[in-house]
């Protein structure tokens, strides 16, 4: 597992991103924005994925502009940023929640410029990066996890941020209604609720 805090470093401090090998190149890609094509990319990945703050950091970091949610902006306001951005000689990364190809863009020349600018996805996680986003989703919430719990969750997690996020939440609600600390039995109970075939248990 490994995580970085530098050079994540916005004006809300130090932020930890978990990073495996399935986020490197996104890492790569967004620490060299001379190479995107009319200096543009867009960063697109599913809820929670870290998008958000890699966009503070790259935008704090002086290298270019960030624009969060750049698919809910009105098309002429961001024809406006884009055409901005052009004339001053700046990156500009526009960060969507929208898969590629969902982005449906009205305008001619807004969508032909889009579509020359890089594309910086973030995929589903790897085994690493799942193990990593476990350990800091639990420590957050003070919970502890032995390694034999982790090993058991990996190949039975939803493997997207958000259903990690939800499992180590649900795992952290259990262990406090229960008092009782993170087992592989009460992770059985977690995973079920969150399947929806839980059943509580007798007393």
């Amino acid at each position: 597992m490994s995580q970085i805090a530098l050079p994540l470093v916005t004006a809300r401090g130090a932020e930890t991103v978990v990073l495996g090998p399935s986020l490197q190149p996104v890492i790569d890609a967004l620490s060299s924005p001379n190479s995107w094509p009319f200096r543009t990319a867009i960063l697109a990945g599913p809820p929670r994925s870290g998008k958000s703050l890699l966009a503070r950091w790259f935008a704090e970091s002086g290298e270019g502009d960030a624009i969060d949610g750049a698919d809910s902006l009105p098309e002429d306001d961001l024809f406006h940023r884009w055409n901005r951005a052009q004339a001053d000689g700046r990156p500009l990364l526009l960060v969507t929640d929208r898969a590629p190809g969902a982005w449906q863009v009205a305008l001619p020349d807004l969508a032909s410029r889009l579509g020359s600018a890089l594309l910086i996805e973030i995929g589903a996680p790897d085994d690493l990066l799942i193990a990593g986003l476990i350990a800091e989703h639990a420590s957050r919430r003070g919970l502890v996890l032995g390694e034999a719990v982790i090993a058991y969750l990996l190949p039975r997690i939803e493997r997207s941020h958000v259903g990690i996020e939800l499992l180590i939440e649900t795992l952290d609600r259990l262990s406090l209604e229960r008092k009782s600390p993170v087992t592989i039995s009460l992770v059985r109970d977690a995973l079920a609720e969150r399947s929806g075939e839980f059943q509580p248990r007798l007393l």
